[in-house]
């Protein structure tokens, strides 16, 4: 049966690098982040966006589920309450097994990670916000995966054991 694997959490904590290396261990797959559907210029939050990224997300994640050339459907994203998750669910086929994941790590990890990030200039006050997120994470319905002491291997074998438990 199909794997819908979710993997969220703040920004920073690792998900895209993580999804990525699970991309490439399990096959046949299919890598889809939900900040593609927010790369734009400018970056605007405005309603009228919110509806249009969560419709493309949906869209996205639809179609790869109904393909048959993929085992694997996995999407990683911010999503720090329970209803954007159920909203994105919510419209997917039945279909599949899912796997939901949230990587967390504790405060000082997660800000040495952001303020280490080459790959983008990140300002305090986005530092922050990402922090003050963690909590949110406790509230959902997903595994919690601590990568605070754990490198990206020990992290996709985790995951790989769940997904396979099931």
């Amino acid at each position: 049966m199909k794997k819908l694997i979710i993997i969220n959490g703040p920004m920073g904590v690792g998900k895209t690098t993580v999804s990525k290396n699970l991309f490439n261990s399990l096959k046949p797959s299919v890598l889809l982040d939900g900040d593609w559907c927010w790369n734009m210029n400018p970056f605007l939050v405005n309603e009228e966006n919110k509806k249009m990224v969560l419709d493309n997300i949906k869209y996205m994640l639809n179609n790869y589920l109904n393909n048959s050339n993929f085992e694997y459907v996995i999407f990683c994203w911010v999503i720090p309450e329970e209803s954007i998750l159920e909203d994105i669910l919510s419209e997917l086929p039945s279909n599949y097994e899912l796997h939901k994941f949230t990587l967390t790590c504790d405060t000082e990890t997660l800000k040495y990670r952001l303020l280490n990030d080459s790959a983008r200039q990140i300002s305090e006050q986005t530092i922050n916000q990402s922090i003050s997120f963690i909590p949110k994470y406790n509230l959902m319905d997903t595994t919690k995966i601590d990568s605070t002491d754990k490198n990206i291997n020990e992290i996709v074998e985790i995951l790989i054991s769940k997904i396979q438990k099931k």
